[in-house]
């Protein structure tokens, strides 16, 4: 009877051999291998490489802005400020302060696309009317419904906006119905007239009728030195 010499299966994996000296390779060294490359386009720039401060000012001049849009972003922005107050009066303080930043911006926005034809406005009448109609224009696509002066105090004037587009889409609860979310454009106006050279104090006060339920007055109150500016300026 022979012996069967039972030979071990063959391996499946190459037998490891080190590298020698001298003797080139088919893998390329890693330093020559090249990463993927990520896309153009990201949060900050588009596929053209350019951000939005690259565009010209006065390219979305009559462009508008759907009032869902605006309405879902006005909502977030009183959901943030509630949650950092106590009160109805400091949340309108906060409205207030987050309008007044973007008053700043807009008024140097519209005297630049203004241009050559830019006036500075030194009368107490002139600023009114640029608020009242160029202001309320570019914000609401409408001017204010009305201008009115206080017959009582020389220095407070009225600004009046039947139906506030702030207020059109805003359930106020009961426990905070003296809640006026108007106060954010209170705030824009106010830094239109600090920025103007017209300090003031603005606040946005419901007056509610049968025929406008949503009527916003926004009281304007100026400072002692531009009554005296102005009682010179009439001289």
């Amino acid at each position: 009877m022979s012996n069967l010499h039972h030979q071990p299966p063959a391996s499946p994996f190459v037998p490891f051999s080190p590298i020698q000296p001298g003797i080139p390779t088919s893998t390329p060294p890693l330093s020559s291998q090249k990463t993927p490359q990520l896309g153009t386009s990201n949060l900050r720039f588009a596929s053209s490489r350019k951000s939005i401060y690259d565009r010209h000012l006065n390219r979305t001049q009559r462009s508008e802005l759907s009032k869902a849009s605006f309405s879902f972003l006005f909502s977030e922005m009183i959901q943030y400020a509630q949650k950092q107050v106590s009160g109805i009066q400091d949340l309108e303080k906060k409205l207030n302060q987050q309008g007044y930043s973007i008053g700043q911006r807009l008024l140097e926005l519209l005297l630049h696309r203004e241009g050559r034809s830019a006036k500075r406005e030194v009368r107490v009448l002139g600023i009114l009317q640029f608020v009242a109609q160029t202001l309320y224009r570019h914000l609401f696509g409408k001017p204010a419904d009305g201008l009115e002066k206080s017959r009582e105090n020389e220095d407070e004037y009225m600004l009046i906006d039947h139906d506030p587009a702030v207020n059109s889409y805003i359930s106020v609860p009961r426990e905070m119905s003296q809640l006026n979310c108007a106060a954010f454009v209170a705030g824009i106006i106010e830094a239109v007239l600090d920025g103007s050279l017209f300090p003031s104090r603005v606040t946005a006060h419901s007056v509610p009728t049968d025929q406008f339920p949503m009527k916003t007055v926004f009281l304007i109150k100026f400072d002692e030195s531009v009554l005296e500016r102005e009682a010179i300026l009439q001289q």
